[in-house]
């Protein structure tokens, strides 16, 4: 299907890798439909969009709220049409180095990491009959390869989705669905943002962006990016416990 004629339905619009994807496919003549939690953001994302090829419009969407899930899906499709493309990117990170490990926290990012991607899911799947030639893009991290210090409960969370989507794919498969993996490295974000220390290969939004989007025209389950960050990760996954240990250490503040 040409890139013009397509409905794209993004989570975590509002700001990050979400915003500027949002903003890319409607450059590039997609109706876009964009969920986030806070509407500022995405009436301001929609005011930045109305001159571009595409449009964009604001479906406001905690994630978190199940019913309220299903509702937005049925919403989109109404409005704008049967959904092509679903990025379900929508998430969001705490450090958790010992001193701040508690259950609070840690459920905190599994409710909206894990459980929120699971509502997202559920509601395209519910009717997956008729979601043949549909593609779901769940966005996980490269942080969910190995447990790194001080990322243990979002690590966690992002190895549940690629695991997850591991398990999902030849069944949505049967169904003519494509479920594919987005694995980004460290992008510069309001998240990373908060970050204190240095981060490797740092990109912008809008590159990590242009990779998603350019993932959308291939067949390939996962996209890692960038590159050499995905080596480095992908090398430490191959590593025996005693080799891998002996680098965490080294990490530790």
């Amino acid at each position: 299907m040409p890139p013009r004629h397509r409905t794209v339905w993004i989570t975590g619009a509002g700001k990050g890798i979400g915003r500027a994807l949002a903003l890319k496919c409607a450059a590039e003549g997609c109706t876009v439909a964009a969920s986030a939690r806070t509407e500022t953001d995405l009436a301001a994302l929609e005011a930045q969009s109305v001159d571009l090829p595409g449009e964009i419009h604001a479906f406001p969407l905690d994630i978190t709220e199940m019913p309220r899930v299903a509702t937005v899906v049925r919403d989109i499709e109404s409005r704008v049409g049967p959904i092509d493309i679903a990025v379900l990117n929508a998430g969001t990170h705490t450090p958790t180095p010992v001193p701040d490990f508690n259950p609070e926290t840690v459920r905190a990012l599994f409710d909206v990491n894990v459980m929120g991607t699971v509502n997202c899911l559920s509601a395209m799947l519910a009717n997956r009959e008729a979601r043949s030639g549909c593609r779901i893009a769940v966005v996980a991290s490269l942080a969910g390869y190995r447990g790194l210090p001080e990322a243990s409960a979002y690590g966690a969370t992002k190895a549940a989705l690629i695991n997850m989507c591991e398990a999902l794919k030849p069944e949505c498969e049967r169904f003519g669905i494509m479920l594919s993996l987005i694995n980004p490295g460290f992008v510069e974000t309001p998240l990373t943002g908060k970050n204190d220390f240095p981060m490797p290969f740092l990109i912008s939004a809008e590159e990590a962006a242009d990779r998603v989007y350019r993932s959308f025209e291939g067949n390939r389950f996962e996209t890692v990016f960038p590159t050499r960050f995905g080596f480095v990760m992908k090398t430490l996954r191959l590593l025996p416990d005693r080799l891998l240990f002996a680098i965490t250490r080294r990490m530790l503040r």
